[in-house]
């Protein structure tokens, strides 16, 4: 290298370095990401103890790496030069899978508790021949696919694209959930009705054939688990009246949640279980929050899921009186419950405008707390709904059909359940989970809990 090249490579290092200090430094650091929709590590607060233990310089480095200005603009800038590699090596006219990151089973396991939250991210096929030829909507064979961190699937172009959460589950990954819905059983007596309902996940119904091999299926866990059940427990099968109308939008292409039509089918499995009434959706008015980005960007880092926006569809009841309360939980940064605030009456429908990503929180306006729905249905029937995220969707469709709708989360309830369920004569109890979310260990332990604290 000649002399003056090399003065000009020094030269050219120095003032990229010398930049990149001043603006990591100096400039204005974000405290929120658009892009990963959550707020950004906080600079910690100093203290002599925080010091000597090395918490401090650890939460300084956290807040550092984390909170870089422009830190959305790189992100971004990341994700497209991904897009465009992976863009180079498809072959038009394939459906083609690429393998990307975050593929093992241990990494896909850890997204299982994700699978049902919208607070707290914690969720986790080769489908026999039976369950497939049940599944009437399947991807185009000229759809192509790739796998992106966590084991997501990206099917599609955009601005289609449809991300989908992995799902390895076991043929028994549910028993313990079904053994856990007979102690509730037994343990509240014959004057209250356990239901289990088991959601399936939108890979059931639109994994592409070269995807399959890395899946299971959920059909034959839900079956195991249904098998388990005490008869004295009335099996709710979602999951054939979900599979009747896939060709509809009834799972978001964006997020790892159902859209609030798949929800709708399955409390019309549901009512239908429980012999009560159910109005359609002629009773119904539709709301739209237009140009949706879910979830799945966030997890896939994946650009085109960004540039394939979604109509979010939900659905309100007409014609039927009701007031809805909340007990609010205080959480800390790990999601641990510090306190409550309530009884505090609110609305159930929450109103996001067009091209917010936390859409999918228009029920109830998201998970920590506990919701009780009074109608103006006087029958008596009193329904407890215990969940995670997927079911805050369910509700909604239920104010025609019982008195009282109350709606608490595996993950946040301080209470005794027995107590819970005397004090407010709950005539009808539901475990309605989806099948990441009750295959995990972590939920067991939730909804045990309850029974002793």
């Amino acid at each position: 290298m000649k002399k003056s090249q090399y003065i000009i490579y020094v030269a050219t290092i120095t003032v990229v370095v010398a930049t990149l200090s001043i603006v990591f430094n100096f400039f204005t650091r974000p405290t929120y990401s658009e892009l990963e929709n959550r707020e950004l590590a906080k600079s910690p607060t100093f203290s002599w103890e925080s010091l000597f233990t090395g918490k401090y310089t650890k939460d300084v480095s956290s807040w550092y790496s984390d909170s870089e200005p422009y830190r959305d603009s790189f992100l971004t800038l990341s994700m497209e030069f991904d897009n465009a590699k992976r863009l180079n090596i498809a072959k038009d006219g394939e459906e083609e899978v690429a393998f990307i990151a975050g593929d093992s089973e241990e990494e896909t396991s850890d997204v299982a508790i994700t699978m049902g939250a919208n607070t707290k991210d914690t969720a986790v096929a080769e489908t026999e021949s039976a369950v497939a030829d049940s599944i009437p909507a399947k991807p185009k064979a000229e759809e192509k696919a790739k796998i992106a961190n966590h084991g997501i699937v990206l099917v599609g172009s955009e601005p289609n694209v449809r991300a989908l959460m992995s799902y390895r589950g076991k043929p028994t990954a549910c028993n313990a959930y079904a053994q856990m819905a007979n102690r509730y059983q037994r343990e509240l007596g014959e004057g209250v009705q356990v239901y289990c309902m088991l959601i399936p996940t939108a890979v059931e119904f639109y994994c592409p054939e070269k995807a399959k091999s890395r899946m299971k299926s959920q059909r034959e866990t839900i079956d195991n688990a249904y098998a388990a059940l005490d008869s004295c427990i009335i099996a709710v099968d979602a999951y054939s009246n979900i599979a009747a109308h896939t060709d509809e939008d009834i799972y978001l292409r964006t997020d790892h949640h159902w859209a609030p039509r798949g929800a709708y089918y399955a409390a019309e499995a549901f009512a239908k279980a429980a012999g009560v009434p159910f109005n359609d959706l002629t009773h119904y008015d539709e709301k739209v929050v237009r140009r949706y980005v879910g979830s799945m960007y966030r997890y896939s880092k994946d650009i085109s899921v960004k540039r394939s926006p979604e109509d979010f569809v939900y659905y309100t009841p007409r014609d039927i009186e009701y007031q809805t309360t909340y007990i609010n939980y205080m959480i800390d940064e790990n999601y641990n419950v510090t306190g409550s605030s309530g009884p505090i009456p609110g609305e159930y429908f929450f109103t996001f405008k067009d091209g917010s990503g936390g859409a999918y929180c228009t029920f109830m306006g998201g998970d920590n707390k506990i919701t009780q729905v009074r109608t103006s249905v006087a029958n008596g029937r009193r329904m407890l709904l215990l969940k995670d995220s997927y079911g805050n969707a369910i509700p909604g469709y239920l104010f025609y059909s019982f008195e009282e709708i109350h709606v608490i989360d595996a993950r946040y309830f301080t209470e005794n359940i027995k107590q819970y369920v005397a004090k407010h004569k709950i005539t009808d109890l539901v475990f309605g989970n989806n099948i990441a979310f009750a295959s995990s260990g972590a939920t067991i332990n939730f909804y045990s809990k309850f029974l002793t604290q």
